[in-house]
């Protein structure tokens, strides 16, 4: 497969790669970004490009990946999704992030059909066009669940999720689409997605299940340690908390960095996060603020005004489906809970001090 093609077929039609690059200093915002990545890619003195965490896990820093090793993972994913030449797939991630990144370069090696939109969009587009392939974050794919149209198949063959887990809400009204929905388990470091879920249809399951070439173990404090072609190190240290099927196939806990250890207990907020999301209907996470006795006490943090009616409602839902120590022993009302870039939970600016 040829890594820098003279041409792509974009929003349509046959361009030339360097009409494109050269056309990038009169876009803007997320064209621009797309274009100049394309620069970025097609730059023959460079073997490597630069990529941006989130910030998901601290403050968010630049990482170098070789093009070789970004050209394997898109190379995987074509090859798991059986994506063929000249196939239509959907470009709306923001191109600063290696997600949005990894669908250029697998347009530009598979020889796809990519159709470029603002991530912002509201996808009102997919009521007439049909893809075979598309990638999104759960904001979008709840925006395009949102519109309440009857096409059982949301007009897309693949849907990939990643950038957060999907909630379980989400994932219920998931399971009656035709569409095919894979859950991601993704990092920068490693170049997007080393392992995928099925959500939906036949062979969905609760496990991540590894991409080829790749393997995963467990480290002494149970988390996940990846195995694969490319890596600076022979494998890449975690700080996800997993549970191992086999070298294969796995399920994420949370993170251990994210742990809340009150009274001697601990506690992963993403696991009572999961016990609550399908019973309060608004943006809400789980964290901490410091106790004289405890070290560390619970916090339900909810976007929402606050009144005795919702007061009330929240703290019934928590009596009922946490267990006894789990319920959280202060609940805090909101404007907005503090995101990353990415539009993940911010844990380190949502903990109370």
């Amino acid at each position: 497969m040829n890594l820098f093609p003279s041409q792509i077929v974009y929003n349509g039609k046959p361009r030339n790669v360097d009409d494109l690059i050269k056309s990038r200093h009169d876009k803007y915002g997320w064209e621009k970004d797309l274009l100049d990545f394309l620069a970025d890619w097609y730059d023959q003195e460079r073997d490597s490009i630069e990529v941006h965490t989130s910030g998901s896990t601290g403050s968010p820093k630049s990482i170098t990946l070789p093009k070789e090793f970004v050209a394997a993972s898109a190379k995987r994913t074509l090859r798991y999704f059986k994506l063929k030449r000249e196939d239509p797939v959907l470009h709306c991630l923001p191109s600063k992030y290696v997600a949005g990144k990894l669908m250029i370069v697998r347009a530009l090696i598979g020889n796809l059909s990519l159709f470029v939109v603002d991530p912002q969009t509201d996808f009102d587009f997919l009521k007439h066009r049909h893809f075979r392939f598309a990638a999104m974050v759960p904001n979008q794919v709840q925006k395009v669940l949102d519109l309440g149209r009857t096409i059982p198949d949301m007009n897309l063959e693949m849907l990939l999720i990643g950038g957060s887990s999907v909630p379980q809400l989400m994932e219920d009204q998931l399971l009656g689409l035709k569409t095919a929905c894979y859950s991601s388990y993704s990092m920068t470091e490693t170049a997007t997605h080393v392992a995928l879920r099925k959500i939906n249809g036949k062979y969905a399951d609760g496990y991540y299940h590894c991409l080829e070439n790749i393997h995963v173990e467990l480290s002494e404090e149970k988390c996940l340690q990846i195995f694969m072609p490319g890596l600076d190190d022979s494998y890449l240290q975690t700080t996800d908390l997993a549970e191992l099927k086999n070298e294969k196939s796995f399920k994420i806990l949370g993170r251990a960095d994210h742990v809340i250890i009150s009274g001697g207990l601990k506690f992963l907020p993403e696991h009572l996060e999961r016990k609550l999301e399908k019973y309060i209907d608004t943006p809400f996470a789980i964290s901490s603020e410091p106790h004289d006795v405890l070290g560390e006490q619970l916090v339900l943090v909810v976007e929402a005004v606050e009144s005795p009616q919702r007061l009330s409602s929240l703290l019934s839902i928590c009596q009922e489906r946490l267990d006894k120590y789990e319920i959280p022993r202060k609940i805090l009302f909101v404007e907005k809970l503090p995101l990353t870039a990415t539009g993940k939970i911010d844990r380190k600016a949502l903990k109370l001090n």
